[in-house]
C-alpha cells in the first residue's frame, strides 16, 4: 500500500515557475511506475506527464512537451513535477499516483493557478 501526499501548488503569472513533489509513503514506492495527472474545473482529469520505475524514461502529454519536467528520487520516495514557461490553461488540480493510476492511491491533489 502506497499513500500519496503533492504539494508545491500555488498562484503564479502566466510565463512562470512551479515545482511539485509528491511524497510516497510505503517501501513499495519504486515498485510503480508513476504519473502526474491533473484535472481542470469542469474537465476530466488527465495524464500530463510518467515516469517508468528507474525515472530513465519518460512520457509528456503534447501541450506540455518542452515546459514540464517529471522526475523521482527512489531514495526518498518522491516524484517530482517542474512546470515552467506555465500559460492560463495549465489551471487545475494536479495529482499524481501510479500509472496506471490506482482508484485508492488518489490523494487531495494540490491546486495550480496561473494567472495573466
Amino acid at each position: 500500500q502506497v499513500q500519496l501526499v503533492e504539494s508545491g501548488g500555488g498562484l503564479v503569472q502566466a510565463g512562470g515557475s512551479l515545482r511539485l513533489s509528491c511524497a510516497a509513503s510505503g517501501r513499495t514506492f519504486s515498485n510503480y511506475a508513476m504519473a502526474w495527472f491533473r484535472q481542470a474545473p469542469g474537465k476530466e482529469r488527465e495524464i500530463v506527464a510518467a515516469v517508468n520505475l528507474r525515472g530513465r524514461s519518460t512520457y509528456y502529454v503534447d501541450s506540455v512537451k518542452g515546459r514540464f519536467t517529471i522526475s523521482r528520487d527512489n531514495a526518498k520516495n518522491t516524484v517530482y513535477l517542474q512546470m515552467n514557461s506555465l500559460k492560463l490553461e495549465d489551471t487545475a488540480v494536479y495529482y499524481c499516483n501510479s500509472n496506471p493510476p490506482l482508484s485508492n492511491y488518489w490523494g487531495q491533489g494540490t491546486q495550480v493557478t496561473v494567472s495573466s
